[in-house]
């Protein structure tokens, strides 16, 4: 988070309430995302590493909701910005169905290499999308690091017929990212990276090693707005601001980052609050003809008892967020 004071464990507790919001379509595996939403002094705020996460890597996460709730957002240079319909590893006619819930977004991320699906099945999901977008659309694929390099490059060349915009996270070391650069050059087709940002030591690394056209960027994940946006001016490459699922308190500090980046080249993958059949306020933040309004959710007592988690996931969040808080306590500021 930025240089701010560490808050209080008993200030976040005070108005910290566990959320569960149900998916309409299967997501990462999982058809209910989970959160912890609470109020800083700057607004509504969230915690939401996946449940999978050690207590070390969902610290970073708590520093991001941190610094969103309690550290004034940088200026924006922008009102709106433009985002990504998202895709899941759904059958091919699935995809009308998922992609009416998104209102005027020309660009669609498409997730693939699911585990259990063949390359064919990527290959129908992904033509499905291009046919229904046409021609002028943008389709990007992510793979989230499920390939190995000759898998990632046979894949590759099965999908780059649909005109891909880029392939995001197609393997999981920096080395073999630029290995597959190096290898699809001729096609024209750019590699962002996601993982290799988000969840690595050195998130420049990557920058660095050449192995990426581009990065994208999650702020909670990598600390906060602040921090994300320091790695983004220090990477020296274009950024795409992305969500890792989050309620629509969760998007708006991802909104946040995108306004404040000098330079958006693309749509930013914000646009998941389409995901949900349900959210932590009555109008979501959810996209009108494309675009993503900067603005910041208040949430009701009413609306977070709709979608309040049970007695048993509540207390698993608030000692997750406990154990978090003592991290940080622990780190050097």
């Amino acid at each position: 988070m930025s240089s701010a004071a560490l808050p209080p464990l008993a200030d976040v507790l005070a108005t910290a309430r566990v959320v569960s919001l149900p998916l309409a379509a299967q997501f990462r595996g999982i058809r209910v995302r989970e959160a912890v939403v609470f109020e800083g002094p700057e607004g509504w705020t969230e915690f939401s590493p996946f449940v999978e996460y050690a207590d070390a890597e969902a610290s970073t996460w708590l520093a991001g909701a941190l610094d969103y709730g309690w550290s004034p957002s940088p200026a924006p240079v922008r009102d709106a910005v433009g985002v990504n319909a998202t895709m899941p590893a759904v059958p091919a006619s699935e995809v009308p169905r998922i992609l009416a819930r998104y209102d005027g977004c020309r660009t669609v991320k498409v997730k693939v290499a699911e585990a259990g699906q063949p390359l064919a099945d990527d290959v129908a999901r992904v033509r499905a999308v291009r046919e229904a977008v046409g021609a002028e659309g943008r389709v990007r694929i992510d793979a989230n690091a499920a390939w190995n390099v000759d898998e990632a490059e046979r894949a590759v060349h099965a999908l780059a017929e649909f005109d891909l915009e880029y392939v995001e996270q197609p393997c999981a070391e920096v080395d073999e990212l630029a290995q597959l650069r190096e290898r699809i050059s001729y096609l024209d087709i750019p590699v962002a990276a996601d993982e290799s940002v988000r969840k690595a030591a050195d998130p420049l690394r990557v920058a660095r090693a050449g192995a990426a056209d581009l990065l994208v960027i999650k702020a909670q994940p990598l600390g906060g707005v602040h921090a994300a946006r320091e790695i983004v001016a220090l990477a020296g490459l274009p950024a795409v601001v992305s969500s890792a699922l989050d309620t629509s308190i969760g998007l708006s500090m991802g909104v946040a980052l995108a306004a404040a980046l000098p330079e958006l080249e693309y749509d930013c993958g914000l646009g998941t609050a389409s995901l949900f059949t349900a959210d932590v306020v009555a109008s979501p933040l959810r996209a009108r003809d494309g675009l993503l309004r900067v603005e910041r959710p208040r949430p009701t007592a009413a609306e977070l008892d709709r979608v309040a988690a049970d007695d048993e996931r509540t207390t698993w969040w608030l000692d997750r967020l406990r154990r978090c808080h003592a991290l940080l306590e622990l780190t050097p500021r």
